[in-house]
């Protein structure tokens, strides 16, 4: 499969017609057993006795369409494990989307802004999150314009059993592997980079640093490659998260 060379300094692919996708998102849940938060664009599907719960995020980048359009899918096509409680926010930065941009309408850049939360989104999920119990898992889903490959980061400061091979393994079967030594500067193995990092001398945070900081001890964020198809990045991050909600 060979990249579409269109990404030159920046993504340079197809955008999303976000309020089309917004209204899709309620429409995909409506008659299930989910309720959408009326202050915040999140939903969650819970269940008496959970065995396990997950939290799903995705869209914080405005010029990353694969993530809402594969939470869409997945919201769909509701083939969620019935045991899990679910927590799903689809789309975290409509206004980049509009704007087919990373940042915001204000040129924040949202996944750097959970330690000083200086945005209004930001704030609101971070509050609504505040809300909401401890997850076992957490999903976020994101593009790397640079990227040859589908890759991942893993937080997992406690050593549980890890989900990153599996998801490399699945996401492989649709979508080519970033094999780089060395990923966004950080030492990658097999499309897999685990971060040794120090949370508090860290100035600027991702969405993960918050959540296994705060809400859960393991979390991915996938990284899709934004210069293939839009159906293969789709594909990918489907079938990486998939992999895990069949073991669970």
């Amino acid at each position: 499969m060979q990249r579409l060379g269109k990404n030159m300094g920046g993504y340079r692919g197809e955008g999303i017609d976000v309020q089309d996708v917004l209204r899709r998102f309620d429409k995909a849940v409506a008659g299930k057993n989910w309720v959408r938060e009326n202050d915040f664009l999140a939903f969650r599907r819970t269940v008496a006795s959970p065995r396990v719960s997950i939290y799903l995020s995705t869209g914080s980048h405005g010029d990353e369409p694969a993530g809402p359009l594969t939470m869409l899918q997945m919201l769909e096509e509701d083939r969620w494990p019935a045991d899990a409680s679910l927590w799903v926010c689809p789309c975290l930065n409509p206004t980049g989307f509009a704007l087919n941009q990373r940042e915001n309408a204000q040129g924040i850049d949202l996944n750097r802004d959970y330690r000083h939360l200086q945005t209004a989104e930001v704030r609101a999920h971070v509050a609504w999150l505040e809300r909401q119990p401890s997850f076992d898992l957490a999903f976020c889903l994101h593009e790397d314009w640079e990227a040859a490959g589908f890759y991942l980061y893993e937080l997992n400061p406690d050593g549980r059993s890890s989900y990153a091979e599996i998801m490399v393994e699945a996401a492989a079967k649709v979508c080519p592997i970033d094999l780089s030594p060395i990923i966004e500067g950080r030492e990658a193995r097999g499309g897999i980079v685990r971060p040794l990092v120090d949370l508090a001398e860290r100035p600027l945070w991702p969405e993960a640093f918050y959540l296994v900081t705060h809400k859960t001890r393991q979390s991915y964020t996938l990284e899709s490659p934004s210069d293939f198809p839009l159906q293969t990045r789709v594909a990918a991050l489907a079938a990486a998260v998939e992999a895990v909600l069949k073991l669970l």
